[in-house]
């Protein structure tokens, strides 16, 4: 098989790898040449037919003249007068007919010869076939002489070309077919006017489709050309598009990564905001919460529901702060598994909700990963599950983490009463709980790491929020 390949292919690369033009010239020159082989042989065959027939009907004409009168005593009987004999001799030896006849022969039915010029086969019988039997039925018959046959033995001895003709002889006054004479004609020039006649016709045959072939080749050159200068046009371009799409790429892989460290540093802002807020604000009202309690023995009895009041907003606002602190906080994620990252938030949220949230993760699917993922992942459940708390009332709240086809797939699901269509792009504002990004803000950090963000009302009701990421790999 290797060596039927090695020996093949080659050939059929080098096909393939020429022009169409090349290619016409070949396939369309064997076409060519073997209809040219056949027209040529058919024209050829069809002018010796034609030629040979009227030259003998023209013969046969004038023998008729000598030998129709000569020959009548077959009509009555199966041999020819001895006058008959004699003439017929010096017809054919001592005239100039003789010069152009070199043998004949006198048939009678049932292949009888009656007369010929070799006396040797008078009174033999041979099998009646062929252009004798065709005289027989009134037909001038006549071809180059294929003297294989017993009969002809004196006539291949001749060692020259010579036309077979055989010509019916009729009774004169019935028109009844009493007798066929067979001769041999000399044809040298005969055949060579044949042979002159062959070469022009294969001439012209080839000159024509030659004419016909370089019409077309030149038409399909043209085009060829056409088609080389468009392939190598498109080739160019395809050159050119993919060098732009090489640096679509190199400019989209550095938006995401200029996306993903504005995404950290915004989540170090967060971070930070944070912070400050439980170290500064956070222990200011802390302290003012002391302060008021301090003054309270020494407040009036009258105003103690105002300071009553007061403390309450301060503690309020405390609460507040701290919440703020938490939503925009972001534990250190980098090392931990995302299954746990996902239980952890879950688990959290069921501590300041009181909901429940069934988690689904495929650990052994997952692969390592990067740590904008992560925390992308961890922004996304924490938005996800704060949404559902909010607009779900926490009804069939899911977290399902796994892969799809080598991408990592994040869903946060709820058995609520869906998206509105006017939230179902910006998503609703989170509590204090939240991370502060809304579903829009989770879609451009997604969206920046190559990913694809939706949202979705689920067909037995609730929604659905969903995060597929193909580039997660640390």
């Amino acid at each position: 098989m290797r060596h039927w390949v090695s020996r093949h292919l080659p050939h059929r690369s080098r096909w393939t790898d020429w022009s169409l033009a090349t290619q016409f010239a070949v396939a369309g020159g064997i076409v060519m040449l073997v209809a040219m082989l056949i027209t040529g042989q058919w024209m050829a065959a069809r002018i010796e037919q034609v030629v040979v027939r009227n030259w003998a009907n023209a013969t046969a004409l004038y023998m008729e003249s000598f030998i129709s009168p000569l020959s009548q005593d077959l009509a009555a009987s199966d041999d020819l007068s001895p006058l008959a004999h004699k003439a017929l001799d010096e017809v054919f030896t001592s005239t100039a007919l003789g010069a152009r006849v070199k043998s004949y022969k006198i048939w009678k039915d049932g292949g009888l010869v009656v007369d010929a010029s070799d006396h040797s086969l008078l009174g033999r019988r041979f099998a009646v076939d062929g252009d004798l039997a065709r005289a027989w039925k009134g037909e001038v018959a006549a071809s180059f002489a294929d003297l294989h046959e017993a009969e002809n033995a004196a006539e291949a001895a001749l060692g020259v070309p010579l036309l077979e003709i055989y010509s019916p002889i009729r009774e004169v006054w019935s028109g009844r077919i009493i007798g066929v004479v067979e001769f041999y004609e000399l044809a040298t020039g005969l055949q060579d006017d044949l042979w002159e006649a062959k070469r022009r016709s294969w001439a012209t045959v080839a000159a024509v489709l030659l004419a016909i072939g370089a019409v077309l080749w030149g038409i399909v050159l043209k085009g060829s050309r056409t088609i080389e200068s468009q392939r190598a046009a498109m080739q160019r371009q395809l050159r050119d598009l993919s060098d732009l799409s090489r640096h679509n790429m190199a400019l989209r892989l550095r938006v995401q990564g200029a996306a993903a460290r504005s995404a950290e540093m915004h989540d170090q802002a967060l971070r930070q905001v944070g912070a400050d807020l439980h170290d500064g604000p956070a222990q200011l009202l802390g302290f003012a919460a002391l302060r008021l309690d301090g003054l309270r023995p020494a407040v009036a009895a009258a105003r103690q529901a105002e300071l009553t009041e007061v403390a309450g907003a301060v503690s309020d606002a405390i609460r507040e702060i701290r919440a703020i602190s938490r939503g925009v906080s972001l534990p250190d994620i980098a090392a931990r598994n995302p299954c746990d990252i996902v239980v952890g938030l879950a688990e959290a949220h069921r501590a300041r909700t009181g909901t429940e949230v069934a988690v689904t993760c495929d650990a052994d699917s997952l692969p390592p990963l990067a740590a904008p993922v992560k925390t992308c992942l961890y922004r996304f459940v924490q938005e996800g599950l704060n949404n559902a708390w909010r607009h779900a009332q926490g009804q069939g709240q899911q977290v399902r983490l796994g892969t799809e086809a080598g991408a990592l797939v994040l869903r946060v699901l709820d058995s609520g009463p869906g998206f509105a269509p006017a939230k179902a792009e910006t998503g609703a504002e989170p509590d204090g709980g939240g991370s502060g990004l809304g579903l829009a803000g989770l879609r451009d950090r997604v969206e920046a790491l190559g990913g694809s963000f939706e949202t979705i009302n689920r067909p037995e009701g609730g929604a659905e929020v969903r995060m597929v990421l193909t580039t997660v790999r640390g």
